[in-house]
């Protein structure tokens, strides 16, 4: 396994989105380790920047307030950097449904303008990107490995999926040095808790904690898999550092697959009170629900020696006690 503090003190670090939940704890990480980090943000509200995820943490990096839209900011960010974390993406399902062209800006174009910012001005970075679990739509077979075919039920899913192989041909083509995680649902501390618009366990977080009723869709028996954003943090700091993950994607995936309505049960169990009731399916989360899902991370784990190591009950029980001391930061 390769040795984080030795790949990543003194090194320039740039994060794309990194006032949001992942990118800010990425970012805290590095600082740790003693890197150089930058962090870009556009803090558009609905997209989870919050400048509170990185207190105590602001003096030892930089930030700059910016679009990774802006073809002509981004050419200049990316210079000197040793590794870049491409973070920034639009990622709620429902909104991609309805203002496509937005979600292709982000997680498309704005891809290809960093990719050829990064081919004319730095063409020695390692990029890592941050994929996900929905490209593969509905699975076929579980647990699903990288081998599944990719056949997206949104356009979320479809963008996402078409900034990663981007990354992968430029890499096939270009020998630029990039990585991909698809990632399956990452909770824990500093995760966007307003509302439902990108996850539904971070409204469930906040609906445990203010002791309303969580709502399970369906019949509550979907199954998924779950990563503390601590375990992906590791799994993005493993793909920088390491060669054997240039040009390769990987798949992240958890130890304790779950029923969501056992998901809710467990939630009101270690929070001490609360309630959950089945609810119908709104018709338009039905349409592109993917059923169930959970992945096979041994493809990362037999090459970067990653692997989960944080208990869905002890992350959830930490991230529970993150938001009711910091509630008023995040509600």
């Amino acid at each position: 396994m390769t040795a984080l503090p030795e790949a990543f003190a003194g090194r320039r670090c740039l994060i794309t989105g990194g006032l949001g939940f992942i990118g800010s704890n990425l970012a805290r990480r590095l600082v740790d380790l003693g890197s150089e980090v930058l962090i870009v943000d556009s803090m558009i509200p609905e997209y989870g920047g919050n400048l509170f995820n990185i207190d105590g943490a602001q003096d030892r990096l930089r930030i700059n307030f910016s679009d990774v839209r802006d073809r002509h900011g981004m050419e200049y960010l990316v210079r000197d950097q040793d590794f870049i974390f491409s973070l920034a993406g639009q990622v709620s399902h429902l909104d991609s449904m309805e203002d496509p062209l937005t979600d292709l800006e982000i997680n498309c174009s704005s891809q290809l303008s960093l990719i050829a910012a990064c081919r004319r001005h730095n063409p020695g970075v390692k990029v890592v990107y941050a994929g996900t679990r929905q490209a593969y739509g509905r699975p076929k077979y579980l647990p699903v490995d990288e081998s599944h075919p990719c056949e997206p039920t949104d356009f979320n899913g479809i963008n996402k999926m078409a900034g990663e192989w981007y990354y992968m041909v430029c890499h096939r083509v270009y020998g630029l040095r990039t990585a991909s995680l698809r990632m399956t649902n990452v909770y824990g501390p500093r995760m966007r808790v307003r509302d439902a618009r990108q996850t539904f366990i971070g409204w469930w977080i906040r609906s445990v904690v203010e002791g309303r009723e969580l709502e399970v869709f369906g019949d509550g028996s979907q199954i998924r898999d779950f990563n503390h954003v601590d375990d992906a943090v590791e799994a993005l700091l493993l793909a920088a550092a390491s060669p054997a993950a240039d040009g390769e994607i990987y798949n992240l995936g958890g130890d304790e697959p779950i029923r969501l309505l056992d998901l809710a049960k467990l939630m009101v169990e270690i929070n001490g009170s609360g309630s959950y009731r089945l609810a119908p399916f709104p018709p338009d989360r039905e349409l592109i629900d993917i059923g169930d899902y959970y992945g096979n991370y041994g493809k990362i784990q037999g090459a970067l020696g990653w692997r989960p190591a944080i208990p869905l009950r002890e992350g959830l029980r930490q991230t529970l006690e993150f938001y009711r001391r910091n509630r008023s930061h995040y509600w």
